[in-house]
């Protein structure tokens, strides 16, 4: 990993920065009507003479204040991440294969920004979290592939993670029994009782080809591996799926028979590889969801073995810097009186 490699861990956060314009927008409206009110009410020398307290840029510096505060949250939400930590530890973990769906559906975006941008967020958030358990990673669309077999080097799975794409050939994941079958072929036998498979998909099109839940089943009785599966997208509307993006920012979604194709979540094939594979199902949906939290509940609890030291290299978490420069804007901003305060003097 690079020391200066800079990445945000969180960058759905950004969004919020439309929340700081539009306050920066009310606050430049009030400040030019309150402007005109004055002005009409009298003009500059009269206001000084009869309303010092109402003049002067104390308003306006506590409203900038206000809005720096804000605008350096922004950032802080987005998690930013710069340098490395590297530790040397004694491998205490489990191996897991995360098996994502890059079937032409995952480009649906009820699930912001679209549902694998939202599956690769959920498993770097889990990965972040990570300290001794191996990783590696395969896709599936119409055929499974493996992209990083297991490893500790969790830079390089982070990158490869964010190379993903999705396919443009087969629409369905049909592939989703033989991308189980190739993970739990794929672990080594010495992490017997400590394997995990983590399924992410939207359901769609998986009952196809072979069985999924027997695969599932396999792994399990077989292999001793649990097979887990998240499920992303809305089940009630779901989304279109796109294709193709104009110059002019226009966007052409898939159409079948003259009808565009919406495709929705189907939790039903999900849950049952999960219990089929004695694992789990956890219901993403179009929400974020705490993945290293629920990782924790769920794969957390299967049995760590002991193996031998490792070095595992983090990248630092910096959001503090952010949220330090926001609490000193507003504590500055708090101790600006609101008004100039008016000249003593009174009546003989």
């Amino acid at each position: 990993m690079n020391p200066m490699e800079f990445a945000f861990a969180n960058p759905a956060a950004l969004n919020w920065a439309w929340a700081v314009v539009a306050v920066a927008a009310l606050v430049a409206l009030r400040a030019r009507s309150r402007s005109r009110a004055l002005g009409t009410f009298a003009d500059a020398r009269l206001l000084g003479v009869i309303a010092p307290a109402a003049g002067g840029a104390r308003p306006l510096l506590r409203a900038l204040l206000a809005l720096a505060a804000l605008a350096a949250l922004v950032p802080a939400l987005m998690d930013p991440r710069w340098g490395a930590q590297v530790e040397e530890v004694k491998r205490r973990g489990a191996d897991v294969f995360f098996v994502l769906d890059v079937s032409r559906s995952m480009t649906a975006q009820d699930a912001a920004p679209d549902r694998l941008a939202r599956a690769r967020q959920m498993v770097e958030e889990t990965v972040e979290s990570l300290g001794g358990d191996r990783v590696g990673l395969i896709e599936f669309a119409g055929t499974a592939a493996m992209r990083v077999p297991l490893t500790l080097n969790y830079g390089a799975f982070r990158t490869t993670l964010g190379e993903l794409k999705a396919l443009s050939g087969a629409r369905g994941g049909t592939a989703l029994a033989n991308a189980i079958e190739l993970a739990a072929e794929s672990f080594p036998e010495s992490s017997a009782g400590s394997r995990a498979i983590v399924v992410l998909s939207d359901g769609e099109d998986l009952s196809g080809g072979d069985d999924p839940v027997a695969a599932a089943r396999a792994a399990l009785e077989d292999r001793k591996v649990h097979v887990y599966s998240v499920g992303i997208g809305d089940s009630r509307e779901g989304g279109r799926i796109p294709v193709a993006r104009g110059s002019d920012g226009s966007v052409r979604y898939l159409v079948h028979e003259g009808q565009e194709v919406w495709t929705k979540l189907d939790e039903r094939v999900l849950r049952d590889v999960a219990l089929a594979g004695g694992g789990a199902y956890i219901p993403a949906g179009k929400d974020r969801v705490d993945m290293a939290r629920a990782f924790e509940q769920t794969v957390g609890q299967l049995e760590r073995q002991e193996f031998e030291s490792s070095t595992v290299t983090r990248r630092t978490p910096r959001f503090q810097w952010f949220a330090g420069i926001a609490f000193a804007c507003l504590l500055a901003g708090a101790v600006i009186p609101p008004r100039r305060p008016e000249s003593g003097g009174g009546a003989a």
